[in-house]
């Protein structure tokens, strides 16, 4: 399995020291630090990592609206770290669509249980953003089926099932899909249709 990419974001130089430290120990590959949310926007344009983690009260931007735009650009999992547990945080948390959310002191029993389920739950949405592309295509390709059945169904003076019946039997016997067979076909009747 490829080694995780992780930058880690917090206002407090030891608290990133040690976070660093376990996740190196751990054999995560730590891409960058940064002490503030703009540091953490910046990083994940520039270093593209599998997982950020940061502090959620931090100068300048905090790390809930820093998340707000990391997950926008990229869909990068967000693990929060706080020192409060307020009800109102963890609410923010959830609308950013933050996958973890740590009570610092945070211990390696915490941290790396979070940054697995993080990377689970990227995998996820990676495979079912794969699929909704997929399905996007077929819609396409059968959108393009029907508008030929279509044109063949005019040209022939022939019901539905025939014109199918005809695609299918041309597409076969020319050995290309019903897709690409529907393609040349509009493309002729926009030829004709354009003389």
């Amino acid at each position: 399995m490829n080694k995780l990419k992780i930058i880690v974001v917090d206002d407090d130089p030891i608290t990133r020291m040690d976070i660093k430290e376990m996740l190196i120990q751990a054999g995560y590959e730590v891409m960058g630090d940064g002490k503030n949310g703009e540091e953490a926007i910046e990083l994940a344009h520039r270093f593209r990592p599998d997982i950020v983690i940061m502090d959620i009260k931090m100068p300048k931007l905090d790390g809930i609206k820093a998340a707000n735009i990391i997950r926008k650009f990229k869909h990068t999992p967000v693990i929060l770290l706080t020192a409060y547990s307020q009800r109102e945080l963890i609410n923010d948390a959830k609308e950013a669509g933050v996958v973890g959310y740590l009570v610092k002191p945070v211990s390696e029993e915490d941290l790396i249980p979070a940054i697995e389920i993080a990377r689970s739950q990227q995998e996820q949405f990676q495979l079912l953003e794969r699929d909704i592309q997929i399905l996007k295509k077929s819609i396409e390709e059968r959108k393009i089926i029907e508008q030929a059945k279509g044109k063949i169904m005019t040209r022939f003076s022939c019901t539905e099932e025939k014109a199918y019946e005809w695609m299918r039997k041309k597409s076969m016997e020319y050995r290309i899909s019903m897709f690409k067979l529907a393609e040349k076909i509009l493309e002729k009747y926009e030829t004709v249709t354009n003389n």
